[in-house]
């Protein structure tokens, strides 16, 4: 059928009515969508996240934070996981950080504009009704040419108003798939949203605690700072005697001073996370958040959750978008095919025509006009093959993308369940190495008292404690931390929000 010949003869309606039919038919099947239809990626068969079975629970250890966790298979993950710490300060900082926090607000608005653009290519499966009005005034040269109007005037005005009604039948579900593609990018865009709520939370604990480690640590430290200003001041009482010599003074204002030298560099550390936690909860350094952090804050969760491997594609918000971005790649080649095959566009238009307003619509002014147009695109260099091709290699690219993603995922699980079950035991190595070094410090300074062993001696055995100490704090924050990793690793619980089913997203 020839473009943009009106249709008015019967022949010609009755082409117009098979392409109505056929456009009709396609649209209640989705046999005509051409291209793939995405089907959902299997979850790896496997049973486990490590490759021999991790104990039930880690070992113990007689101090605070010490005590063991059970790993509980299938257990539900808290959509609010970090009220496990049972920290007050800790619900408060992420409940004002989530209600502030500028990089949520941007993948909340990030979000709006996907759903937006989705709505927006839905609207192309319904008819475009646009009106118009047209005014002129005009003059014909009469002498040279027929004159427009049928009274001969040359000069004139002339108003014109019309309807027009315009449909793209989605005969072969191009819409279709470009809606397609459009929802499953909305849909991976909502998962990065859920893992920015997720990072953000995470971050925040391990914030936390990381101050809570440097607030025990700069005590620490400050305590061997007294010790050693104490073994100092003992030092010049018994030098002013002549019980020692003037290079045992020496050696212990070294000590001392390089125990206060330790100092600064742990309090710079404290200011930055507080920088930091204050960034986190959406605020400027300057207005910092009135929480403060030690590890007295903190109850270790003694049940962790342990989801089937199974359950875990399904969890993580990262594998949810890569998911998505699969989908969205393959309805991209349906599109691509589709715009290899005709494209069917029906125009009906409605108007008045005259010299006087009020008479456009008058017996002889009105005009109508229905037309049907089939376009076929027979030679373009290669640009459409090249376009699916191009789609093809897109989720190629896209389902490359999402096995590695389940890769990682699975990794950080292994890492985190590895992590708690060494860190367990490291605390309770460190805690029996800190208990042996005071000792051995307590021992070494009386022996020095009665001059069975020297200053240096003393001084080696300090140095050992205090590097117990620290490792002892270090551990304690390290089991609370990899406890946050853990459900960050296990996708942090969103789809327990509300009551909602994770299975309808």
């Amino acid at each position: 059928m020839p473009a943009n010949t009106a249709l008015g003869t019967p022949s010609s309606a009755s082409v117009l009515l098979r392409l109505t039919t056929m456009a009709a038919a396609c649209l209640l099947t989705t046999a005509c969508a051409v291209g793939p239809d995405f089907k959902t990626p299997e979850a790896p068969k496997v049973s486990g996240y490590t490759p021999q079975p991790l104990p039930h629970q880690t070992s113990t250890a007689a101090t605070q934070g010490g005590e063991a966790q059970r790993f509980v298979s299938g257990m539900p993950v808290s959509d609010q996981w970090w009220k496990t710490f049972q920290s007050e300060k800790l619900n408060k900082t992420i409940a004002n950080a989530i209600a502030a926090s500028p990089t949520l607000a941007a993948a909340q608005a990030a979000l709006r504009v996907a759903q937006q653009q989705t709505r927006a290519q839905q609207g192309a499966f319904f008819p475009m009704l646009q009106g118009s009005y047209q005014p002129s005034r005009q003059q014909n040269a009469v002498g040279t040419i027929s004159p427009t109007l049928t009274s001969g005037a040359p000069i004139y005005t002339l108003h014109t108003a019309q309807l027009t009604v315009s449909y793209a039948p989605d005969v072969f579900g191009l819409n279709r798939r470009q809606v397609e593609s459009l929802k499953a990018t909305e849909d991976a865009q909502y998962f990065q949203m859920e893992a920015a709520y997720l990072t953000l939370a995470s971050n925040i604990v391990v914030a936390a605690v990381q101050e809570a480690s440097l607030r025990a640590q700069i005590v620490a430290q400050q305590r061997i700072v007294d010790i050693n200003t104490q073994l100092l001041d003992n030092l010049h009482k018994q030098f002013q005697l002549g019980a020692v010599m003037g290079l045992d003074v020496a050696a212990a204002e070294t000590a001392l001073a390089q125990a206060e030298q330790a100092l600064p560099n742990l309090q710079k550390q404290l200011a930055v996370q507080r920088d930091l936690l204050a960034a986190l909860a959406g605020k400027l350094p300057s207005e910092g958040i009135p929480e403060t952090f030690t590890l007295a804050d903190f109850t270790l969760p003694k049940e962790l959750p342990v989801s089937l491997p199974s359950d875990l594609v399904r969890q993580r918000p990262d594998v949810r978008a890569a998911e998505e971005q699969l989908h969205a790649a393959t309805a991209q080649v349906g599109v691509a095919i589709a715009n290899m095959l005709p494209q069917l566009t029906i125009t009906g238009t409605k108007g008045g025509t005259a010299e006087i307003f009020s008479q456009m619509f008058r017996d002889g002014n009105v005009f109508w006009s229905l037309v049907g147009n089939v376009a076929q695109t027979f030679f373009d260099g290669g640009a459409l093959l090249a376009k699916k091709r191009a789609a093809d290699a897109g989720v190629d690219q896209a389902e490359a993308q999402y096995r590695g993603t389940v890769v990682t995922a699975f990794q950080n699980v292994a890492d985190t369940l590895h992590a708690l079950d060494a860190d367990a035991d490291v605390l309770k190595a460190s805690l029996k190495s800190e208990q042996a070094a005071r000792k051995t410090l307590n021992i070494t300074d009386k022996q020095r008292a009665i001059g069975q062993v020297n200053l240096l001696a003393v001084l080696n055995a300090e140095q050992a404690y205090q590097a117990a100490t620290q490792a002892t704090i270090a551990a304690r924050a390290n089991r609370l931390s990899d406890t946050a990793a853990l459900f960050q690793a296990l996708g942090g619980g969103w789809w327990n929000r509300g009551g909602g089913d994770i299975a309808q997203r």
